[in-house]
């Protein structure tokens, strides 16, 4: 990537509107533009995501934000943005990078406390500290950035996929199979390894690599809570459910993170599921199968969550709105034929 001619500071709007982590783009073209022109994000819709966080962050760097046109307009024109002691209500992940983004080339120093602290916070500061910044802490509830005056080209390797590794290897115990996987970093994933051991699964770490072995059928798991890291990943509970469905027993999944985030469960039903919702809260009684539905994707993860239930499932299962799926997966079905499934893309039939 070559950044060196960028002049301008807004961001399309057909382009904000493809995912919710558009927003991201704030805090680096303010710092550097000391201007941003952004929409609202658009992305699944798992429920309320305010972006309050990040623009009462920017104000606090000094940053005045008003409103034109359904556009957020941030400007830091005057006098740049200045370092400052910023404490999140709540530790998300995307107000956390965007704190860090705007910090890197702000005046002085800025101090975030209960910051998130997943291991894309700590390869993000990798990655700017590679470019010249000056970000300790990362990774730990307090984070402090000293402002620096310019950042520098550098090379860097992004980590591994936590959650698409995660999503292979439910899917692999879903099927009662086995799966290898490589070049991961197993610390990212301890949060799944847990209740796939749980679930019965012989799971085995050496190195960057990690081995799965299902039994011929699943265990319940006796109950799931998504947190932030390093508890159970929200992004994570969907595929979980779909294992569940399956298992010899009644699980319980908490949901903590997003108050919307079960409209995968409506598409798991259409599988002959047994699953019951309260608030936040789903109780699921597993079957010995499912049979295979026509499903739709309704978000990223619910759609991984259709496709996982697919392969458990007696008969064939069509999924559609895929769209949702390729945000999050590069060519999940060539990655799932290697491993023995029949599964294939289709082009959707154009109806007179």
């Amino acid at each position: 990537m070559d950044s060196s001619g960028v002049n301008k500071n807004d961001v399309p709007d057909e382009l904000m509107r493809e995912m919710r982590s558009s927003i991201v783009f704030l805090g680096g073209i303010l710092g550097r533009m000391g201007k941003a022109i952004l929409s609202t994000p658009g992305g699944c819709e798992i429920g309320l995501r305010p972006i309050d966080l990040h623009l009462s962050s920017m104000q606090q760097f000094g940053a005045e934000i008003t409103n034109e046109n359904g556009n957020i307009i941030c400007s830091a024109e005057k006098n740049g943005l200045i370092g400052t002691r910023i404490t999140l209500s709540f530790p998300s992940v995307g107000a956390t990078e965007n704190i860090i983004l705007a910090a890197t080339l702000a005046k002085g120093t800025t101090i975030i406390t209960n910051a998130a602290r997943e291991p894309e916070i700590s390869d993000l500061a990798d990655f700017l500290n590679g470019c010249g910044a000056k970000i300790h802490g990362a990774g730990d509830s307090t984070i402090t950035i000293e402002g620096v005056n310019k950042l520098y080209p550098t090379e860097h390797t992004v980590i591994p996929d936590r959650i698409v590794a995660s999503t292979y290897m439910i899917a692999a115990a879903v099927t009662s199979g086995r799966v290898c996987l490589k070049d991961i970093i197993p610390s990212h994933i301890g949060p799944t390894i847990q209740p796939l051991r749980e679930a019965g699964c012989d799971i085995v770490v050496s190195g960057r690599w990690v081995c799965l072995s299902a039994p011929p059928r699943l265990k319940r798991i006796r109950i799931i809570r998504t947190m932030p890291h390093p508890g159970f990943p929200t992004d994570v509970q969907a595929q979980m459910m779909a294992l569940t469905t399956v298992a010899d027993g009644t699980s319980v999944i908490v949901e903590n993170i997003f108050e919307s985030r079960f409209k995968h469960i409506g598409e798991l039903i259409r599988f002959g599921a047994k699953i019951n919702v309260e608030g936040r809260v789903a109780v699921i009684e597993g079957m010995r199968y499912l049979n295979g539905a026509n499903v739709r994707s309704t978000d990223l993860r619910g759609g991984s969550a259709m496709i996982i239930a697919g392969l458990s499932a007696r008969g064939t299962t069509e999924i559609s709105d895929i769209h949702h799926i390729d945000r999050g997966y590069e060519e999940p079905e060539k990655v799932l034929q290697s491993l023995g499934a029949d599964i294939k893309r289709v082009k959707e039939v154009e109806k007179d």
